[in-house]
């Protein structure tokens, strides 16, 4: 298993080492979705970090970012950035992987060395590397957490985001985690990946339910508003409220020792940094990684919480 740091600092420094050698530009387009949201938000920050770092240290690398604010504002940047320059590399965390399979297809075959975080294409084919986190992990680990914790017994209830693949194997690694112990999902139910509707169904499910243990929300947007409405309604009796993802709000609170939310899971939006490193070491014949790296999502807890928090990053 590849740990990112490990990974991105030996990709940075392969490339500051072989900088000399390469004086001809390679202009490497990185291709985004917007900040619309806290996650987003971080993958932005973290993809314009690595790019300012990149130019700055490596003159033969040129790393051009381009947010979009919807898969068909993606497909024509995309389009767009093609048609002006000569792409040696590009990296892309696709906003569906139906509607930006072709146009990435198309790059591909003028080329560009091709590098796809977090969301699949259709065709893996298309793709020379892959970066994404392991979202079973996510799931698996939290609910491990929670046998330990409450001792194999207990009510939960359970925050779904919105109905994807990502989804599906965090719920998917929580309930394989489960089975054979006594602890009962009281109700699972789609939040959206949303803070508000998060605090809705929370609401909705102290009212239903008058004894609940723990909570998992598989996203920390939602664990927000879980905690919102746990405050708000003055319930005492819910051990663990716990989330994923790494937002730095959460991680400040598994750093402060949080009875609540001891605990947290990453799925970090910094690995479009490390995908980044990785793209620009191979071209420069550096490092060369290629096929699928699959991050791990290791428990976060107060002794380790620091490697994790980013205090200025939106996320």
């Amino acid at each position: 298993m590849f740990k990112k740091k490990w990974i991105a600092g030996l990709a940075l420094g392969a490339l500051m080492a072989a900088g000399a050698v390469h004086a001809q530009q390679k202009t490497v387009a990185v291709s985004i979705p917007a900040a619309t949201h806290g996650w987003t938000a971080g993958v932005v920050y973290h993809a314009q970090a690595a790019a300012k770092e990149i130019n700055k240290a490596f003159p033969g690398v040129n790393v051009v970012v381009k947010t979009s604010p919807s898969a068909a504002a993606q497909v024509s940047a995309l389009e767009d950035l093609s048609a002006a320059r000569n792409l040696a590399a590009l990296v892309i965390l696709p906003f569906s992987s139906e509607e930006l399979s072709g146009p990435v297809k198309s790059v591909k075959g003028k080329g560009a060395f091709v590098t796809v975080v977090d969301r699949g294409l259709n065709d893996p084919a298309i793709q020379d590397l892959y970066v994404a986190g392991d979202n079973i992990a996510v799931g698996r680990n939290t609910a491990k957490f929670l046998v330990d914790k409450l001792g194999g017994k207990g009510n939960l209830v359970v925050l779904r985001g919105i109905p994807t693949v990502i989804d599906d194997e965090r719920i998917k690694g929580f309930q394989d985690a489960i089975k054979g112990t006594d602890l009962k999902v009281l109700d699972i139910q789609y939040a959206n990946w949303n803070s508000d509707q998060a605090f809705k169904l929370m609401q909705d499910y102290l009212a239903k339910y008058p004894k609940i243990d723990a909570v998992w929300a598989n996203d920390d947007d939602m664990l927000l508003g879980v905690l919102e409405a746990i405050k708000q309604s003055g319930r005492k009796e819910i051990k663990y409220a716990l989330g994923g993802n790494g937002m730095k709000e959460i991680i400040k609170k598994v750093m402060d020792g949080d009875p609540v939310t001891p605990v947290e899971t990453p799925y970090p939006p910094s690995m479009i940094k490390t995908a980044i490193y990785l793209t620009v070491a191979n071209l420069v014949g550096q490092a060369p990684v290629r096929g699928a790296i699959k991050l791990d999502a290791p428990l976060i807890t107060k002794q380790n919480a620091k490697e994790y928090y980013f205090p200025d990053s939106p996320f």
